[in-house]
């Protein structure tokens, strides 16, 4: 019987347990990535820029709204999307984070919570990348603690007045279409499609970033803005509706660390194999080589964890709680890994030419956004205990 070839690039052999629709996905995608963002992402990093154009772009190749089954959307599975999430980061967070923003936060919302009048009027543009959508939840005020929004809609005739702050939102600055959460006189947490040109709009970039600089990221100030009832999703009511969102954002940002992760160890492994120090290559020591098994043990499984929520999400059998788990693995892990290859790339490490310490502030990030670290861990702690830990 034929020995088994050991890969070390993939080495539990996730390719083999793709099928080969997953397979064509990722290789396009990869593809892509390295012929269109690749060549453009220091440059767009130094100078913290992002064209819109490239929207349409990923509208063509199929990746906005990937997942919908419907509106002319891909209807791809979600090992497939995972897969697109992490082919992209493979480059740079803020390609995978407005893939991500338009599919998850934005179309995946008004697909399920929308009237069929607005999945018709908003989808196509927001699928083709004609329209650029963004989610408004965190606040000046409030990032975690989201029940505790002070964004506020005032019943008024044909519609609602809406007033507050929404900060730290990717993609405010250039999007027509502005899902904003915030609550009623009621006090109950409503969606609200806002759209570019409203009477007191405005969405100024928050500028001098150190991390996801590619990303086109602002605020959404509100001062009362009429916003009619057709702009309000029909089946989004309480703090539940917005959470799902996260949860979609969550997931692609699982396979995306992942990707992030495998580029810095990668790129380590390269770079201490021909980089010779004392007559020799640093991957001639011990204790490099103990660094890169580390980084690629840590990846292996991490992806193996993202390709079991992947299977359990296409058979509608996921919790949040186990997108919880994998978030918080996979970016403390790629947090991890992207240290490790900027100090082993010495001070070569801290020029943005060599990429690694543009993933390592990266990784900083989304260890941060869509549920931190340790709001993750207080999420499981509660699964496993019944006791609410984040309260007072």
């Amino acid at each position: 019987m034929a020995q088994a070839a050991f890969d070390w690039r993939d080495p539990l052999r996730l390719g083999d347990q793709l099928d080969e629709d997953e397979r064509l996905i990722r290789d396009s995608t990869r593809d892509f990535a390295a012929k269109e963002l690749a060549p453009v992402i220091v440059d767009w990093n130094r100078h913290e820029k992002f064209d819109p154009e490239l929207m349409k772009e990923f509208g063509s190749m199929g990746f906005l709204g990937a997942t919908l089954p419907d509106y002319g959307c891909a209807g791809i599975g979600f090992v497939s999307y995972g897969l697109i999430c992490r082919e992209l980061e493979y480059v740079d967070t803020a390609f995978r984070s407005a893939v991500g923003v338009q599919t998850g936060l934005v179309m995946a919302p008004i697909h399920r919570f929308g009237s069929d009048e607005q999945k018709q009027r908003f989808l196509p543009g927001l699928r083709d990348g004609v329209s650029i959508g963004c989610m408004g939840l965190t606040e000046p005020n409030h990032g975690s603690d989201a029940g505790a929004m002070q964004a506020r809609a005032k019943k008024v005739d044909g519609g609602y007045k809406l007033s507050g702050t929404k900060q730290w939102i990717t993609n405010s600055p250039i999007a027509d279409v502005l899902l904003v959460w915030a609550k009623d006189d009621d006090g109950e947490v409503r969606g609200f499609l806002l759209e570019r040109g409203m009477k007191g709009l405005d969405t100024p970039k928050i500028e001098g970033k150190m991390a996801v600089r590619a990303s086109s990221t602002g605020y959404i100030m509100m001062d009362e803005i009429m916003v009619p009832d057709a702009n309000m999703l029909p089946g989004a009511k309480g703090l539940g509706a917005p959470l799902s969102a996260l949860t979609n954002a969550r997931f692609g940002i699982c396979w995306g660390a992942m990707g992030a992760a495998e580029f810095c160890w990668q790129a380590a492994r390269d770079y201490v194999v021909e980089r010779k120090q004392f007559g020799r290559p640093l991957g001639a020591t011990q204790l490099i080589q103990k660094k890169l098994v580390e980084m690629q043990t840590e990846i292996a499984l991490g992806l193996q964890a993202c390709l079991r929520i992947s299977r359990l999400r296409d058979a509608d059998e996921v919790t949040p709680e186990m997108i919880s788990l994998v978030k918080r693995n996979c970016t403390g892990k790629a947090l991890e890994v992207s240290r490790l290859a900027r100090d082993m790339h010495g001070a070569n490490g801290f020029s943005d030419e060599y990429h690694v310490i543009r993933h390592m502030v990266n990784m900083e990030v989304i260890n941060t956004l869509e549920g931190t670290h340790d709001i993750h861990t207080l999420i499981l702690g509660r699964a496993m205990t019944g006791i609410q830990a984040f309260t007072s």
